[in-house]
């Protein structure tokens, strides 16, 4: 349930330039080699320089602080044995963030992704390499209801798909289809003091209910966490109100705001009503939303289901809007 707008994921490195090569010939063509090995390698060309095995003008794309942790031969034998047996590798995802952009390639056979943060001036400040889960049968099965997003304005996606590259949730069988909703004005969340709630966009904001139905259950009384600091593990949805809609479908929205809940458990609410505002209870690094559908109100023991919403379906990175 929680979202992760720090980069705290690979390692954070600059870029270093390829050392020339010491062959002797022709200084026309030393001159052209020099470049093609001192170049940097755009975003776009990433997945195929690593599918096609130039690991040291990638590892000369990374910065003292990395090669300090991990040498050239251990790239090297990491990039060779993630790509045994793949193909090509297809962007999923792209995402600015903060000083950087996120990019997220795929495997074809949706098993491995690759992730990775280029900046401006093409440093690669972090790079991770996993096998992920994808194309699980329950892709194929939607809520028989039709959602709306709980939301009244536009929001971003920072976690929400149908794998595990794009959506962290989709590993865990209760929130697999599960979304986290931030506010982004440029590429940043917040502006001013990033350990304090009110310096993010999203604190405070509505929430809405994303179709009509009974409310079964609400907490309102959980503290918030402070940004980048904590987070409540021991009541991971935080202030949250669930949904009993039609059909035994159940909404769970979770990391409210303390005391702004203003639904009580028995009340019937229609599509688009207000439930409370945005905060950072439960398990969250910062202000966010969280959504999924359940076959249960007990959602930590529950199926999630993929949601049938009223517009395309959203994934990380995206602009959202709900009502």
């Amino acid at each position: 349930m929680r979202a992760f707008v720090k980069i705290t994921i690979g390692v954070l490195f600059m870029i270093g330039l390829a050392a020339c090569s010491n062959k002797e010939g022709d200084s026309d063509k030393m001159e052209e080699k020099e470049e093609t090995m001192t170049e940097a390698i755009p975003a776009g060309d990433f997945p195929k320089q690593f599918l096609s095995g130039n690991y040291e003008r990638i590892y000369n794309q990374f910065s003292e602080s990395f090669k300090n942790e991990v040498s050239l031969e251990e790239f090297i034998g990491i990039g060779e044995q993630f790509n045994d047996g793949v193909e090509s590798y297809a962007l999923i995802s792209e995402m600015s963030l903060p000083e950087v952009v996120e990019y997220q390639w795929i495997s074809e056979k949706d098993k491995k992704g690759i992730r990775a943060y280029f900046s401006e001036d093409l440093t690669i400040e972090g790079l991770q390499v996993l096998n992920i889960t994808a194309n699980l049968e329950s892709d194929e099965v939607y809520t028989k209801n039709t959602y709306h997003m709980p939301i009244n304005e536009p929001w971003f996606t920072f976690w929400g798909g149908t794998n595990e590259l794009i959506n962290y949730h989709y590993a865990h069988e209760p929130q697999r289809y599960a979304y986290d909703l931030l506010m982004k004005e440029g590429d940043s969340t917040f502006e001013g003091d990033s350990t304090t709630n009110e310096s993010y966009f999203a604190f405070g904001k509505d929430v809405v209910a994303p179709l009509e139905g009974v409310v079964v259950s609400v907490e309102n009384g959980i503290a918030e966490n402070t940004p980048g600091v904590d987070t409540n593990t021991d009541q991971p949805a935080g202030n949250h109100v669930i949904i009993k809609h039609d059909n035994n479908e159940y909404s769970i929205l979770g990391h409210f705001k303390k005391d702004s809940v203003v639904v009580k458990e028995g009340q019937e609410v229609k599509a688009g009503e207000l439930l409370g505002l945005a905060g950072n209870s439960g398990n969250s690094s910062e202000p966010h939303i969280h959504f999924h559908v359940a076959d249960s109100a007990e959602w930590e023991n529950a199926t999630s289901l993929r949601i049938k919403f009223n517009v395309e379906e959203p994934i990380r990175g995206e602009v959202v809007e709900g009502f």
